[in-house]
């Protein structure tokens, strides 16, 4: 029986997330969350989930970011973003960074259900609309050489990284993760090493390079 995160703020959306996925696979077990520090938690709880339906924009979460985190750890897991952005540039970075499929909110039921039989079947998933547009866009190549870089770092390095670009100090990190700071000082260096930066400020600018802004936010502003 597949095993399902449903990874969204917003509780309507995740109850029509919940309808697709019953309506698609019929068994299925299923986890929601409303923060990307839940949806970890999650992951490392429940180890046999098989895929994470992930909200770009959900608190916590910063465009890309979200997504490289459960990329770099838990590889084993897939993710389809789901997002109000439709831009195909966007779309492209997704699947460059990992995503198996790439969802917009104002897709249908139909879609909807289609995406996670496609995901769970090791194939990937686009808007049938936007396929042509996605395919069109060039990857970036520094986009590329990212998503290289953020996969060579271990689960724990990865933590601390996003903590580093949070601007917490050496300290607050081992306290928050609950190690030694002499650990966090080894993982810095591991993690300078691998992402070619030179010091914490460096490494901060890599992880925010992967921010996007939320249409829905604009829109509401």
């Amino acid at each position: 029986m597949p095993t399902l995160v449903i990874a969204d703020d917003h509780p309507l959306f995740r109850a029509a997330l919940r309808q697709a996925a019953r309506d698609a696979l019929g068994e299925v077990e299923l986890f929601e969350a409303g923060t990307l520090e839940a949806v970890l938690a999650l992951l490392d709880a429940q180890p046999q989930v098989d895929l994470v339906l992930l909200d770009l924009h959900m608190p916590g979460n910063h465009g890309l970011a979200g997504l490289a985190a459960v990329r770099a750890q838990y590889p084993g897991v897939a993710v389809i973003v789901i997002s109000a952005n439709d831009d195909p540039r966007v779309i492209r970075r997704a699947l460059d960074h990992g995503a198996a499929g790439y969802l917009p909110k104002s897709a249908g039921l139909d879609d909807l259900r289609d995406a996670i039989r496609c995901v769970l079947a090791c194939d990937t998933w686009l808007p049938p609309a936007l396929r042509a547009s996605v395919t069109r866009a060039q990857s970036s190549p520094n986009d590329a050489a990212l998503a290289a870089r953020l996969a060579s770092l271990s689960p724990q390095q990865f933590r601390v990284l996003v903590l580093v670009a949070e601007g917490l100090l050496n300290k607050q990190i081992a306290d928050r993760l609950d190690v030694q700071e002499r650990t966090v000082k080894a993982h810095l260096t591991a993690i300078f090493e691998r992402l070619g930066v030179r010091n914490r400020t460096q490494a901060g600018v890599v992880l925010r390079e992967l921010e996007l802004s939320d249409p829905a936010r604009q829109i509401e502003g």
